[in-house]
């Protein structure tokens, strides 16, 4: 078989189809819930925290001044965005947590049931049924 078969038959297998049409998925998912972070989430922790704004919180490393946004400070050299950080954080764990929530979801509409144990070994099998035979 050529490379170029194989590769065909790779390519078209469903899995791969599938983890395409799932990256493609996550992707715009994740715009979505960087959005809920961004301009939901994030300035509500912000107001309790007394109008903290984490995005523009930041070390600077160059001498320039914490009264800068974060961008100009960049412009102005290079700095520890902490509080970048922390956005980017809480964007993952929301993210986690809710397709958490969609796989518990997806696998009580499947019905899935978890595996059955395993069976025993035949040695454990042939004991047990000499053990029965000598209570006989």
């Amino acid at each position: 078989m050529s490379m170029m078969e194989e590769f065909k038959t790779f390519a078209l297998k469903g899995n791969v189809m599938d983890l395409a049409v799932g990256v493609i998925i996550g992707g715009a998912f994740g715009k979505i819930v960087d959005s809920l972070v961004q301009d939901v989430i994030m300035p509500v922790v912000g107001k309790i925290f007394g109008g903290l704004d984490f995005a523009n919180h930041y070390i600077p490393l160059n001498g320039q001044g914490t009264q800068l946004t974060l961008i100009e400070a960049k412009k102005a050299g290079a700095v520890l965005a902490y509080g970048n950080f922390i956005t980017i954080a809480l964007n993952f764990v929301i993210l986690a947590f809710v397709i958490f929530q969609m796989v518990r979801i997806i696998n009580k509409l499947r019905g899935a049931v978890p595996p059955p144990p395993p069976a025993d070994p035949e040695n454990t099998v042939l004991l047990r049924e000499i053990r029965d035979a000598l209570k006989k």
